[in-house]
């Protein structure tokens, strides 16, 4: 399976990775995209925390994807937060403080991470430093990062992780979630597509569901068709290589639309490509958790599903993801055998309806 234009959608994905998007800093990144899509003949409409592309025929299908990514704030001289708890106003001071096991599960997941600060509106360089260290602050319960080369930067300054992509051996690498789908709908562009692409801000810090729900009731339309696209964490790479891309009937939040979904399978059938159920494969995970008398685990929060919950089913859809391992990281890898068949099943779901 050969992507339609594969080498123009590396070249894509290569300056979207370079070009810094930390949750609740995202306007520069919209620039980038602007230009992205507007070359490729798609009509932009800039909307709080959102960024709308339409084509030729706006209300065929309908695609979403997150363009944050996870980074640093300035909050004092030389102290630095981790962005999307910043954003999502989550500190012990509200009393929805971040649990001590995630700020432990990102303590020292950035050690010796180069990285860029950067204007947030123009994306204008303001110089590069190094991750030194991080630990959790024992007055405010909350995660405190120290940056070598940065003291010169002010508070409420965005700090990206300086990036490149990778490719080696059939494996793309970079902090890809979520660029990578987002470089999938730009990409879409190139191969003709003329619906609607929605490209919000602040899904990591939980905010980005709201964007596009008061894009819906602006204009009082709802759908049942919305596909969410983003990435799917797993273990290993043979975990994440048993399917190429990643369906759910459900998240933690809400039921996705059953019809949507199961168009998406049919069209992965018909195009040879292979799937799962992500709810599935959580609830055989868990089942072996609890058999183990082990703690199961979330079926996770989507930008669907709190787009489903708060609007009582107003829009609702499916979400499409594409298979990775290294979440959350700097080394988020995915093969393109995987971005492959998402590229034909995006062009597959445009040309069905």
């Amino acid at each position: 399976m050969q992507m339609q234009q594969a080498e123009q959608f590396v070249d894509l994905l290569k300056l979207l990775v370079r070009s810094p998007s930390v949750v609740g800093a995202e306007h520069s990144f919209f620039r980038v995209l602007q230009r992205e899509l507007e070359e490729r003949g798609a009509h932009v409409t800039w909307y709080e925390g959102l960024l709308v592309a339409q084509g030729q025929r706006p209300n065929s299908a309908k695609f979403s994807a997150h363009i944050d990514r996870h980074g640093l704030i300035c909050t004092g001289p030389n102290e630095f937060q981790y962005a999307a708890f910043v954003s999502g106003r989550r500190s012990d001071l509200l009393g929805n403080s971040v649990s001590e096991k995630l700020m432990t599960k990102i303590v020292d997941r950035f050690q010796g991470v180069t990285v860029t600060a950067y204007e947030p509106w123009s994306g204008s360089y303001f110089g590069s430093g190094e991750i030194r260290r991080a630990y959790v602050c024992g007055y405010r319960n909350n995660l405190i990062f120290e940056v070598a080369g940065l003291e010169h930067v002010v508070a409420g300054t965005p700090v990206a992780f300086t990036d490149r992509l990778e490719i080696n051996d059939g494996i793309l690498s970079a902090q890809l979630d979520n660029v990578l789908t987002a470089a999938h709908l730009v990409h879409l562009y190139s191969l003709g597509f003329q619906g609607t692409a929605f490209f919000t801000a602040q899904e990591e810090s939980g905010s980005s569901w709201r964007y596009l729900l008061e894009w819906f009731r602006r204009f009082n339309g709802g759908t049942s068709k919305l596909v969410v696209v983003d990435t799917s964490p797993y273990p290993d790479r043979a975990s994440a290589d048993a399917q190429q891309v990643v369906l759910r009937r459900r998240d933690a939040n809400a039921q996705f639309h059953p019809e949507t979904t199961a168009r998406l399978a049919q069209l992965c059938e018909a195009q040879g490509i292979r799937y799962s159920y992500k709810d599935s494969y959580i609830e055989a995970l868990n089942q072996k958790a609890i058999a183990e008398g082990q703690e199961p685990q979330s079926f996770g929060s989507t930008e669907l599903g709190r787009i489903v919950s708060a609007s009582s089913g107003f829009v609702q859809g499916t979400t499409l993801q594409i298979p990775t391992t290294g979440y959350h990281t700097m080394e988020e890898s995915a093969s393109l055998s995987a971005n492959s068949a998402f590229s034909d099943l995006l062009f597959a779901i445009a040309a069905d309806d």
